[in-house]
């Protein structure tokens, strides 16, 4: 199942995480970092306000993408040498959600890109020699793959910030 895209309007979001920088394919940056970013949330007492998400700061596919795995906190808070505090930016925002496993994630970041460049939608993102720097591209995970191991059951929405 691929929704049909949509703008929706955030506010703006503080957020703790862990940033790394990856290169393709990063299943297993995942499948290590997210479980050491949950531990820390434990250990701290701090509760997820929502969904956790990774945050693609700035993506260049031939080489590495500087990524943050974290979750949405109620109130600004401060991290450590590993844990960086944020904030999600506020704004209007390209919505695309999917049903299904990792598999899916290209399909549903094309139709969200298509959809975007058919309406004339631009992204509020910046081209650097590093690679696209976004103000706020997201994918937020709404199933825990832990309470709901089909991955043909996850639900996922990627989420982009539109220029304002």
């Amino acid at each position: 199942m691929l929704s049909k895209p949509t703008i929706i309007e955030r506010p703006a979001q503080p957020y703790l995480a862990i940033r790394e920088k990856v290169t393709m394919p990063f299943n297993a940056v995942v499948d290590r970092v997210f479980p050491e970013f949950f531990g820390w949330m434990g250990q701290h007492g701090i509760p997820f306000s929502d969904a956790p998400f990774i945050k693609y700061n700035c993506i260049d596919m031939a080489r590495e993408l500087e990524l943050e795995f974290g979750a949405p906190v109620a109130e600004p808070l401060q991290g450590d040498s590993r844990v960086v505090a944020g904030t999600i930016p506020a704004g209007r925002y390209g919505l695309i959600t999917w049903q299904g496993g990792y598999d899916k994630l290209v399909a549903a970041n094309g139709a969200l890109i298509d959809w975007a460049r058919e309406q004339g939608i631009r992204w509020d993102m910046e081209a650097t020699p590093e690679g696209d720097r976004f103000a706020g591209r997201l994918e937020i995970y709404r199933t825990d793959p832990a309470a709901e191991p089909d991955p043909s059951k996850w639900v996922t929405d990627i989420l982009i910030k539109i220029a304002d």
